[in-house]
C-alpha cells in the first residue's frame, strides 16, 4: 500500500491586486477632497467676508469711535430689547434714574453671518424712554445695534446678541 499525500490547501478565491489598491486610494482621497470642496463652498457662500467697506477709512475713524464709546458708557444709559412675535419694544433707561428721554431710536438687525436678511427699523416713541415697532423677525441669532438720539446728539449706542426662537403653532 502506498500512501500519497494530497495538497489540502484550498485555492485562493480573492487576490488583492494593484487595481484594488488604486480603488482604495481613489475612495479614500476622493472622500477627503469632496468634503474639503463642500466645506470651502459653504464658507464662501455663507459669509460676505466684509467687516468694513473700506478698512483704511475704518482705521482712521477708530479713535473717534472708541472715545465716543467711552463717553457713552460713562453716562450709564443703557437699553433693553424685548420681542414677542413681530412686536418689538425697546427701553432706554438709566439704572438709577429710570427712563431716559430720546427723540429717535434706530435698531439695526444683523445676522452674525451673512447680510442678505439684515434690516433697519426706526421705532416709534410711546412713553419716555419706551419705543415700539412691528416687524416680522425670522427665527435665529441676531445682533441688534441700537442708537438713540436726543437733541441731535447720540445718547445710546449698544449692540446686543439675541436669539429669536420659532414659535409653536
Amino acid at each position: 500500500m502506498s500512501t500519497t499525500k494530497m495538497n489540502t490547501i484550498p485555492a485562493k478565491t480573492f487576490v488583492f491586486t494593484g487595481w484594488h489598491m488604486v480603488g482604495v486610494l481613489v475612495l479614500f482621497f476622493g472622500t477627503i477632497i469632496s468634503v474639503n470642496f463642500y466645506m470651502a463652498y459653504n464658507a464662501v457662500t455663507s459669509w460676505s467676508g466684509l467687516v468694513a467697506e473700506n478698512t483704511y477709512v475704518a482705521s482712521q475713524q477708530f479713535n473717534g469711535k472708541a472715545a465716543e464709546a467711552r463717553t457713552l458708557t460713562a453716562t450709564g444709559v443703557t437699553g433693553r430689547i424685548t420681542t414677542d412675535g413681530s412686536d418689538i419694544r425697546y427701553e432706554v433707561f438709566h439704572p438709577k434714574n429710570g427712563p431716559v428721554a430720546a427723540d429717535t431710536l434706530t435698531l439695526k438687525f444683523k445676522r452674525p453671518v451673512g447680510e442678505h436678511q439684515d434690516f433697519e427699523l426706526d421705532l416709534v416713541p410711546v412713553a419716555q424712554g419706551v419705543f415700539t415697532a412691528t416687524h416680522e423677525i425670522l427665527p435665529g441669532h441676531w445682533i441688534v445695534d441700537a442708537s438713540a438720539i436726543r437733541n441731535g446728539k447720540r445718547i445710546l449706542h449698544q449692540a446686543e446678541r439675541i436669539a429669536v426662537l420659532r414659535r409653536a403653532e
